[in-house]
């Protein structure tokens, strides 16, 4: 009888105590290195062989995988969305952890770290090929960057693919997909009195901003769409017309008819705002995430409801279904059936003041464990 939930209970302080030497290495997307490198050299003291980081910087430890066609994919991104001079500044109290990047995603690393550690230490054997990928390049502009690389290695080689992210009182499988732009004005400028009437740039972009908050969002019986304009910035000073400024926006939708509607009506507003000559624009798309494509529907559900049996029988919760925007979109636009599985609960993602709840860590570390032991002898 498998005794992983003594082995884990008793593992717990070292499970707390590599979620804090984690936490405080930066890892933003695409410079995820140090990370890497750590997560490497963990998994080899812990008895894995044949861990290597590819050119996307995952960190791969592939488990029974040569000329194997039916290979199931473990994975936990490395990358946050914090600047490498963000002050990565750990503290806690009686209810929580806290630090920059904890729940989203350094614990769920962890806790996929822990469980591999369990099956080394044991010495169970994969079942199939088990791909263990502590992968980059999630959050944001990463643009899924780790998992497309995992997919073009192991091209018709995946089965079956599950990512560790987030609560556990949710499962994520529905793909949110995106379209993100980089949208970028430039003109003479010049000075705000000696030159006044001459095109600004800030002015110009504003008038745009204000054209794509009256696209009319597709509605749709069980889908949700959005959009937003993230960023902005430019300008010089006060008293300068400003000759550059520009933003990033993006649109959203659950459903790919959807998020066709909002690129035809994105790009028609580019078109006037390119026009009207208020301004030079250029529109770049700087990401692009897929909604899901055709899948084994049989298979999916049954992934699905075993997180969810999973989920409630360690944490006592209901776990409910959603969509959401994960490293799953690049398995499901390929025909891979995959979920997101949610590991501990907590709050703040994407700030400083992000925490996860200390009674949480254990029930986490016993979902992923038992799940991926589903696929071992």
């Amino acid at each position: 009888m498998r005794d992983f939930e003594a082995y884990m209970k008793e593992a717990l302080p070292e499970t707390v105590a590599l979620l804090k030497e984690l936490c405080l290495i930066p890892a933003p997307s695409h410079h995820e290195e140090r990370r890497a490198e750590f997560c490497k050299n963990w998994l080899e003291a812990a008895g894995a062989e044949g861990v290597y980081i590819d050119e996307a910087l995952n960190v791969i430890y592939p488990m029974n995988c040569e000329g194997k066609d039916d290979i199931v994919v473990f994975c936990a991104h490395t990358d946050t969305v914090f600047p490498e001079e963000t002050p990565l500044l750990w503290h806690e109290d009686e209810e929580n952890y806290y630090c920059p990047a904890v729940g989203d995603d350094t614990c769920c690393l962890v806790q996929m770290m822990m469980a591999v550690k369990y099956i080394l230490s044991r010495g169970i054997q994969p079942k199939t090929g088990v791909l263990f990928v502590c992968n980059s390049c999630e959050e944001g502009l990463g643009n899924l960057k780790g998992t497309r690389q995992i997919f073009k290695d192991f091209a018709g080689r995946i089965k079956c693919f599950y990512t560790f992210d987030g609560g556990y009182r949710k499962v994520t499988n529905r793909c949110v997909g995106s379209h993100r732009y980089r949208v970028e004005c430039r003109t003479e400028g010049g000075h705000s009195f000696g030159a006044f009437g001459n095109r600004n740039a800030i002015t110009a972009l504003a008038a745009l901003i204000a054209d794509l908050t009256t696209v009319e969002v597709p509605q749709k019986e069980g889908c949700k769409t959005t959009y937003n304009v993230g960023t902005i910035s430019g300008g010089t000073s006060v008293n300068t017309i400003a000759q550059y400024a520009e933003m990033l926006c993006e649109y959203r939708s659950d459903d790919a008819a959807c998020l066709a509607d909002m690129k035809r009506q994105f790009e028609e507003r580019f078109a006037t705002a390119i026009a009207a000559g208020k301004g030079d624009f250029t529109v770049t798309l700087v990401g692009e995430r897929p909604c899901g494509g055709e899948i084994d529907r049989a298979l999916h559900a049954q992934m699905t409801a075993r997180v969810q049996e999973l989920s409630q029988k360690h944490s006592g919760l209901p776990c409910h279904a959603n969509s959401g925007s994960t490293d799953c979109n690049i398995p499901m636009s390929l025909g891979v059936p995959a979920v997101c599985v949610g590991t501990h609960l907590g709050g703040g993602a994407h700030t400083r003041e992000e925490r996860v709840q200390k009674d949480s860590v254990l029930p986490g570390l016993l979902i992923v464990t038992e799940l991926i032991l589903d696929y071992f002898d």
